[in-house]
């Protein structure tokens, strides 16, 4: 009979990162890396961990939560806005609506959509693409993300040379810190355990810096950003997976 000691979760997506397999884990008594039922459930929801955020004096962009088909009829506020499926990661089935759109998104009313049935409409913020990860109770660096892409999206996240990383993002240190402060703020209002990653855009112009959410379980693949903060940490690949095993436990 199988009886792991720990499991480590690399899951994403439905059930993965949602509080579903850390519930059945739990149910199984074996302890866990990342966060638990609860942080996994909130942060996987995006509308739910704005609100969070907000209660937490976390800037957030201007938005709220539609239904697709209210999407795919009519502009639900002023472009340039972007649309999220309310529950998904990995930048799947997001768009951006921007100033030259011919109009509302068809594609949300196609029989084909699969991304649920609410959608979080957000302000679209012009800047810097950053993010930054909390270890544990601190903060790793920050990072600026670059493509060549429309946005940072699936191909971008995953694709080799799809983005570029500057590591650390070149803005004032004030920024930097700032960045650094509210991740582990977000980190800790969530309830987050273990590792996990915020994203955030910044107008330099404007000084506007908004999260735009946490990621409960960020990727470790060799083009993702946890192992590159981590390294520049001078945390080896390897440390870093250590650390997190020996991070697991029930209860998170």
């Amino acid at each position: 009979e199988l009886k792991p000691d720990v499991a480590l979760n690399m899951l994403h997506g439905p059930y993965g990162e949602d509080g579903c397999v850390q519930g059945l884990l739990e149910i199984l008594n074996i302890p866990y890396s990342h966060s638990g039922v609860l942080a996994s459930a909130l942060a996987m929801h995006k509308a739910r961990a704005r609100d969070i955020f907000q209660r937490a004096d976390i800037p957030v962009a201007e938005g709220r939560m539609c239904s697709r088909h209210e999407v795919a009829t009519g502009h639900p506020m002023k472009v340039p806005y972007v649309v999220k499926p309310v529950a998904n990661g990995s930048s799947v089935g997001v768009y951006i609506v921007r100033t030259d759109s011919d109009g509302p998104l068809k594609e949300l009313a196609a029989d084909d959509w699969a991304f649920g049935e609410d959608v979080l409409v957000e302000k679209y913020i012009a800047g810097k693409e950053l993010t930054c990860a909390v270890m544990g109770d601190r903060p790793l660096g920050v990072i600026e993300i670059t493509s060549d892409l429309p946005f940072y999206d699936y191909t971008a996240k995953y694709a080799p040379g799809g983005s570029k990383h500057l590591l650390p993002a070149p803005i004032s240190a004030d920024a930097y810190a700032r960045v650094q402060e509210l991740a582990l703020k977000a980190h800790t209002a969530l309830g987050c355990r273990g590792v996990s990653r915020s994203d955030f855009r910044y107008d330099e112009a404007t000084g506007e810096l908004v999260c735009l959410e946490t990621n409960t379980q960020p990727g470790m693949t060799p083009t993702s950003l946890v192992p590159e903060l981590a390294a520049h940490e001078g945390l080896t690949f390897p440390q870093l997976v250590t650390w997190m095993i020996e991070d697991a436990s029930l209860g998170r």
